[in-house]
């Protein structure tokens, strides 16, 4: 008799529930260990173009990496983005002979976008058109001397930003 007591029908169910739980547990273990395998792409590198100095209002003014294919809303979100109720055309862009590091920055005149142009020192919005659609109807700048043929660009224009453009 005491056989038959220990084989009751609790006893019979809590080993019945113990198996289910071990079989389950080791079912989801070889599920998850052996899952489809993750593929890892890296972006490629963007080709840094130099360094901008970004000003007025915007929440971190400073000098920011510029790469290629980079917009204004890059530079801007790069540098914290506007200041609360900050009109855009207070927002200051400048390039420099050298930035903080001394190493001298160029502005590519034949890749340049209008708003990078017009961060060159006396360049504003006429005469950064005006420099696109020159490169537009004759071809890429083969020498930055070239630039004195787009029409209103005088020599004190452009003695101010030789030292900051190339043509590579």
């Amino acid at each position: 008799m005491k056989a038959g007591r220990f084989f009751n029908g609790w006893t019979l169910t809590v080993l019945l529930l113990i198996v289910v739980i071990i079989t389950g547990s080791v079912v989801i273990w070889l599920k998850s260990s052996w899952g489809q395998a993750v593929e890892i792409s890296l972006m490629p590198g963007r080709e840094l173009e130099g360094k901008i100095y970004v000003g007025g209002a915007v929440n971190n003014p400073g000098f920011y990496p510029l790469y290629a294919g980079d917009d204004i809303k890059d530079v801007i979100r790069a540098a914290g983005g506007l200041t609360d109720g900050a009109d855009l055309s207070e927002v200051k862009l400048s390039i420099s002979e050298t930035d903080k590091d001394g190493t001298s920055q160029k502005v590519n005149i034949n890749k340049a976008e209008a708003w990078l142009l017009e961060a060159l020192p006396g360049i504003g919005e006429a005469r950064a058109q005006a420099i696109i659609e020159y490169r537009q109807q004759n071809g890429p700048f083969r020498d930055i001397n070239e630039l004195a043929k787009v029409p209103g660009m005088g020599d004190d224009t452009f003695n101010k930003i030789k030292n900051l453009i190339t043509v590579d």
